[in-house]
């Protein structure tokens, strides 16, 4: 089954590592290996998980964290979407993006969007599957990566009454 929800204090430890093994999965192969070192080693989901709190949603596939996704600013951009790579294809990233599409709607907000890396390839046809259409595609330097990255930014209308 299903759930998602706010995130709770005491599951940081834990939401952290879904997001680490995400970003081994997903972007690790993207970055330099310096970038790659220290991101194990300080494991910037930590700081980022207690800082939003229970703006993170949780996905749970059957009692067990799966996933987790945000929207850092409050806006309606989605700027996080981490799903373990053990839960993936079993409906977590959907069912966060869902959530969190719900959240921008009840806002007033009449579009979603969000960025991914070109290269990542298992992300960007979610999106796509979803609604999302490509806006823009570029390469530019990411100062939270420290390297030059091939991104791009997609939108989705949403319905106000969702």
């Amino acid at each position: 089954m299903m759930l998602v929800r706010a995130a709770l204090p005491q599951e940081a430890d834990v939401l952290a590592q879904i997001g680490l093994a995400a970003w081994r999965k997903g972007i690790k192969p993207l970055v330099p290996a310096h970038v790659a070192a220290a991101t194990e080693q300080k494991n910037p989901f930590l700081p980022f998980v207690r800082e939003l709190g229970p703006r993170i949603l949780v996905a749970e596939v059957d009692g067990e964290p799966a996933g987790l996704g945000a929207r850092e600013h409050d806006d309606d951009v989605i700027s996080d979407i981490w799903v373990a790579p053990a839960f993936e294809g079993r409906g977590a990233g959907s069912a966060l993006i869902k959530a969190l599409e719900a959240q921008i709607a009840e806002r007033g907000y009449g579009q979603a969007a969000i960025q991914v890396a070109a290269r990542n390839e298992r992300a960007l046809k979610l999106y796509q599957h979803l609604g999302y259409r490509v806006l823009w595609r570029k390469v530019a330097f990411d100062p939270i990566l420290q390297t030059e990255l091939e991104k791009i930014g997609l939108s989705k209308a949403l319905r106000l009454d969702q």
